[in-house]
């Protein structure tokens, strides 16, 4: 049974993660209102707080996620939920996610 809230779509959305003192680059590789899915080889841990900098393209600030928590890790892919998302972020997610789904529906048309 589906547990997610939110539509999750696939992208590809460089990112800066940070845990610790660490910060290394990784991908989004879907996104939704609620978390992520991210390769990366930040070594990370079920339960971990982590900081993610979605970079957008075209766009010189990038979305600052401050809390994000490791829910599952395999190999150097872990999911993340996003917890209390400020109002100014969540629209900027809302609106990358919204120009997501526009260029998959757009792909699949070709």
């Amino acid at each position: 049974m589906e547990r997610r809230r939110h539509r999750r779509v696939p992208t590809q959305v460089k990112s800066l993660l940070r845990a610790n003192s660490h910060e290394v680059e990784g991908e989004a590789l879907d996104l939704s209102l609620g978390g992520a899915q991210i390769k990366s080889s930040l070594d990370v841990q079920p339960g971990k707080q982590i900081v993610v900098k979605l970079i957008v393209p075209g766009d010189d600030t990038p979305i600052l996620i401050e809390h994000a928590q490791v829910q599952w890790a395999v190999d150097r892919t872990f999911g993340v939920r996003f917890v209390d998302l400020p109002e100014r972020e969540l629209d900027e997610l809302e609106q990358l996610i919204e120009e997501s789904i526009a260029l998959d529906e757009k792909g699949r048309e070709t």
